[in-house]
């Protein structure tokens, strides 16, 4: 069981748009050698939360500390301990990974060693042959992995990953959640936002769903399912539970058997 200090410790946090309120006092606390799955329906925060967490939004209000710093007050503390990978990889377009990562390197003053583990990580995505083309003329597959190298080449403690294997096929898929593993058995920490509900199943230690801004469930999958009162149910069965969409799952349903019972042709 995780031990220790949490990496991530949120309490009552509000982030307000104007008059849009995008999370209405979110509690989040990670501990090492958690898997934590983030989940909610569309405009529910998870982007937001991670955001905050990442140094890259402030919050209207609330508390947060990220491996123990502020990220708003110490932001840079928090970026060179956290690894983030943002749902739509923003890159330097007309650098090449390359220079990318030797940016991304000096930025976060790394030494030298950093090379041999950006060299090891681009042979293990298989993005070699890529390393000095544009990334604006490399696929958005391999620009995923540019973003997911980017990451995690410093080694830090606390992984965000908003929609990770966007982009990626089966292979690189399955690289990854094996790099997220062995970052946890080296008692770092991982928040993972996906709407791929067996990927949450399979790998997440611990699930918070999140709706209208705030935690409305949390726990392991058999504790979820005890808390929905759904024993064996599957994390998709729980999430539309919690999140109060199944009944508009029966109402469209519904509908789309009420525009006839002809069969196809």
């Amino acid at each position: 069981m995780p031990s220790g200090q949490p990496l991530v410790d949120a309490s009552d946090i509000v982030k307000s748009y104007g008059t849009v309120s995008a999370l209405s006092g979110l509690e989040l606390k990670v501990m090492p050698g958690e898997v934590y799955g983030l989940l909610g329906p569309n405009g529910a925060g998870k982007t937001t939360a991670l955001r905050i967490l990442s140094g890259l939004e402030t919050p209207t209000s609330g508390s947060v500390r990220v491996v123990g710093y502020d990220p708003v007050s110490q932001r840079i503390e928090v970026k060179r301990r956290t690894g983030y990978v943002a749902e739509s990889a923003v890159l330097y377009e007309s650098l090449t990974p390359r220079e990318y990562f030797e940016f991304v390197a000096s930025t976060r003053e790394l030494d030298d060693r950093v090379k041999e583990r950006v060299s090891r990580l681009a042979s293990v995505f298989e993005i070699g042959a890529s390393l000095d083309i544009p990334v604006g003329a490399l696929s958005l597959g391999t620009k995923q992995k540019i973003s997911v190298i980017a990451a995690l080449m410093h080694e830090p403690p606390l992984l965000l990953l908003d929609e990770p294997l966007n982009g990626l096929d089966a292979k690189s898929s399955r690289i990854l959640k094996e790099l997220v593993l062995l970052h946890t058995e080296r008692r770092g920490a991982v928040i993972f936002s996906t709407h791929v509900m067996e990927v949450a199943e399979g790998m997440c230690t611990k699930i918070g769903i999140i709706d209208g801004g705030r935690i409305v469930a949390e726990g392991t999958m058999e504790e979820l399912r005890d808390l929905s009162g759904r024993k064996g149910s599957s994390l998709e069965d729980v999430f539309l539970k919690v999140t109060n969409e199944e009944g508009f799952i029966a109402e469209a349903v519904a509908k789309l058997r009420e525009g006839g019972t002809n069969g196809p042709g």
